[in-house]
């Protein structure tokens, strides 16, 4: 282990940035040898005066532009020459937005080397990749979604699947085929932000139904149909963002037999469907000539894709979503098709979400330590909370607490629909943050709610 110590310039820079800057200097000067092993962090931040999560921000910044590779029990070792050539933009490795519910980030050199590889290999037929193509994917990437959807137990003919340009263009283009200005679309009561934008840009009403620990109330669905004529119901029935609740199997059966006998179409958001190693099955095996199921990638594989497996009732839906989105977006980006199609075949894809999984659980763990005695729902494959503020604390005050650490804090204002938004916030524990800064924050949260001076 060396005992380098980097420099801190009054540049303006944030000092993580300084760090990595360092690091990276280092290894091309010859300071730094690759393999060799950098100061523990908690050792770093000590010699610098520090605090223990710049370091750790720096190392996750010198790790994301190649420059380190970390080993559990091990510690940070800087890469060799070849390895570092491929530089990161630290413009691009730093944005983020905190608002979005993002899962865990890979960190893991040998599953990044994998998809790195995947991307190397599609850019073999690049130039073709850049022409325009089907609006809702070729037979080759259809045969891959396929297969990926078989692993919620569905096999739908490809006619009646279009791979779409992410599940929110997805919603938007299928609520453009069935909709008009004024119309009714029932939710949940707490539901997803992204449908209370779509629905309001497109002057549509959206009717929270009230929920228990199961989900949805089918009787209150059944009474919402008769009293408001929707044209639809959106569902986000597993790991439900934020409540993190998933529907049971007994719930969906009870929601369907509504649903089915009222003839009333489901947009099911499965965008979370992925990650459980086990799950009920979809809406759409139980009320499939209803059911427009959206298996988006954003949660399970990468947000940037801005892909969705996407499952329409029927042939014909499908062609009418074709034409929406053929008018809206034009089509998917084939390069993007082209990398999930190969991280499935090649079996990154699933790598990716069992990291995922894996991670999540970890953070989870992490949470219900640090925030131990609150009270809030999560679960071993989500990657948010959603805390219930004690008495007296507002959610605006946490939020400003907050400002300045890497965790994403959404108000319960963005996502309730039936009734007055209430004292919850929706907590992400994904993202670039990794777990020893995760633990920190929390731990900050958790002593700033049972701060004596909270009530100012």
């Amino acid at each position: 282990m060396i005992k380098w110590l980097p420099v801190l310039k009054p540049d303006g820079k944030p000092r993580y940035i300084q760090i990595a800057d360092a690091i990276e200097a280092g290894i091309k000067n010859g300071e730094i040898a690759a393999g060799e092993r950098l100061p523990p962090q908690r050792k770093l931040a000590e010699r610098l005066a520090i605090d223990f999560t710049t370091v750790s921000r720096a190392y996750t910044e010198a790790h994301a532009r190649r420059l380190v590779e970390s080993h559990v029990g091990r510690g940070t070792f800087a890469c060799a020459p070849a390895h570092a050539r491929h530089e990161v933009d630290p413009r691009r490795a730093r944005d983020e937005d905190l608002s979005m519910n993002m899962p865990p980030e890979p960190h893991d050199p040998e599953l990044i080397a994998r998809m790195q590889d995947g991307l190397k290999t599609v850019s073999a037929n690049l130039i073709s990749l850049l022409r325009y193509q089907s609006t809702t994917g070729g037979t080759q990437d259809k045969a891959a979604a396929s297969s990926w959807l078989s692993k919620r137990g569905m096999v739908p003919s490809l006619e009646r699947i279009a791979i779409t340009p992410g599940a929110h263009a997805t919603m938007t283009a299928i609520l453009s085929t069935m909709t008009r200005p004024g119309d009714v679309i029932l939710c949940e009561g707490v539901t997803y932000p992204g449908l209370r934008a779509i629905t309001a840009r497109m002057g549509l009403q959206l009717v929270g139904l009230p929920m228990d620990s199961a989900g949805i109330l089918p009787d209150a669905l059944d009474a919402a149909i008769y009293l408001h004529q929707p044209k639809a119901l959106y569902l986000n029935p597993t790991v439900q963002n934020p409540t993190t609740l998933t529907i049971p199997q007994s719930r969906r059966m009870e929601i369907a037999e509504v649903l089915i006998r009222q003839r009333l179409p489901l947009i099911e958001d499965d965008a979370y469907g992925f990650i459980p190693a086990s799950c009920p099955a979809p809406f759409a095996t139980l009320a499939p000539d209803l059911t427009w199921h959206i298996g988006g990638l954003a949660k399970c594989l990468g947000a940037g894709l801005r892909l969705a497996y996407t499952v329409a009732p029927n042939s014909r839906a499908a062609y009418s979503l074709a034409q929406a989105l053929r008018a809206s977006a034009v089509m998917p980006s084939p390069l993007c098709m082209a990398l999930a199609t190969r991280w499935i075949e090649d079996g990154t894809a699933d790598a990716i979400r069992f990291y995922i999984r894996k991670e999540s659980a970890a953070r989870q763990k992490i949470a219900a330590e640090t925030l131990a005695g609150h009270n809030f729902s999560g679960g071993p494959d989500a990657f948010n909370i959603w805390l219930k503020l004690p008495l007296g604390a507002s959610r605006a005050e946490l939020m400003g607490r907050m400002a300045g650490r890497h965790v994403g804090l959404m108000p319960s204002d963005a996502f309730t629909v039936l009734g007055k938004p209430d004292e919850h916030v929706r907590i992400c524990l994904g993202g670039v943050i990794q777990r020893e800064e995760l633990h920190a924050s929390l731990l900050f949260m958790a002593n700033s709610l049972s701060d004596a001076g909270w009530m100012g």
